[in-house]
């Protein structure tokens, strides 16, 4: 609407005026002059807001990245097929890409959870009624009984 009748009344006062004012189109003003700066002043905010969108995206590879880091962490540890986006992704973002230092902990507490489950006396910690104490002496008593009998063993 406003559109219109600034396009209607518009034209009319052109006509009454004469068009003794030139007034330059809007395309032809610069864009400084529009936000109301110099043209330095102009010139030095558009490498700003471009600095500051390379940022931007430098930490937008970098989180992707990391993510695809995560993935491919998950990938590995229960054998999944490996992808190609996520390798992409780390080596764009300089293949100097860790896990994050939270899931790193996390991480290394499982692993020793593994080891420990993995061991001999994990696996019997799994089965009941077993006191492993009582175990670890009587293992240690026979160590110690055959020993004494290899020392008493004339073929020896």
């Amino acid at each position: 609407m406003a559109f219109m009748v600034k396009h209607v009344v518009g034209g009319q006062l052109k006509n009454l005026t004469g068009g003794l004012t030139e007034e330059k189109p809007e395309a032809e003003k610069s864009d400084a002059a529009a936000k109301g700066m110099t043209e330095e002043e102009f010139e030095q905010y558009q490498q700003q807001l471009e600095e500051e969108k390379q940022e931007r995206e430098a930490n937008f590879a970098q989180k992707k990245a990391e993510r695809a880091t995560v993935r491919t962490h998950f990938r590995e540890k229960y054998r999944l097929p490996k992808n190609e986006l996520d390798e992409t992704q780390i080596q764009q973002a300089g293949d100097d890409v860790e896990l994050p230092t939270e899931l790193a902990k996390m991480i290394a507490e499982d692993n020793q959870e593994e080891a420990h489950k993995q061991s001999v006396l994990g696996q019997l910690s799994n089965i009941q009624n077993v006191d492993i104490d009582q175990l670890k002496d009587k293992a240690q008593a026979t160590l110690e009984d055959l020993k004494k009998q290899t020392e008493n063993c004339s073929l020896m």
